[in-house]
């Protein structure tokens, strides 16, 4: 049985670097089982960015001694998470997304605003972030899988390999098939500036 990197390297190629082919939830589900793991409570998966859970959240503690500075909440209002400014205090910058773990909710709407946030917050002199909701596999996991086709240009693939590397996500498949599709706006947007600066570098 292939694994994990050679997963990876396996649909890298078959699929990344065809223009007009893209992963299926399937081949996504099949990749996230690959790497199926007992989940810890927090990991760091970029640096200084950590995707964890709501006991994580809820220990201002424990988030003191990690040197957090920002806080992004996907579980923002949901059952037992105490996430808010008035929670965290001035020591803390908080972004809350109420959002609902199941397929048919658009998670995309936040897609670009939780990446600024997210970006924001890494380029912060110091900053430390927490992204997180219940359990931290699926909403918040979006979300840093968002921040890092947006931001630093990977492919779909290439994010879920990556943030593989130090903790076991599953977005549900609603989230993944809307993964799908900015992972399509953005190889476009990236072919149309391909063009268009051929184009003006041939005028």
């Amino acid at each position: 049985m292939a694994g994990k990197a050679e997963r990876c390297s396996i649909l890298s190629e078959e699929k990344e670097f065809q223009k007009d082919m893209h992963p299926t939830v399937a081949e996504l589900q099949s990749l996230l089982e690959s790497k199926r793991a007992t989940t810890r409570h927090v990991d760091e998966v970029w640096p200084n960015l950590f995707l964890g859970d709501l006991s994580t959240a809820n220990n201002r503690f424990e988030l003191w001694k990690m040197g957090i500075t920002h806080v992004l909440n996907a579980a923002h209002g949901q059952r037992h998470s105490d996430g808010s400014p008035d929670y965290y205090g001035t020591s803390v910058t908080y972004h809350g997304i109420s959002a609902s773990d199941l397929p048919d909710f658009d998670m995309s709407k936040y897609f670009y605003s939780a990446s600024e946030f997210i970006h924001k917050a890494l380029n912060t002199s110091g900053g430390r972030l927490l992204v997180h909701c219940v359990v931290g596999i699926s909403r918040s996991a979006t979300l840093v899988l968002a921040y890092l086709m947006i931001h630093h240009q990977l492919s779909l693939i290439q994010a879920i390999c990556k943030v593989q590397e130090s903790r076991w996500v599953c977005p549900n498949t609603g989230f993944l098939q809307q993964l799908i599709h900015l992972d399509e706006e953005l190889r476009g947007a990236r072919q149309k500036q391909i063009q268009t600066n051929r184009h003006e570098g041939s005028a």
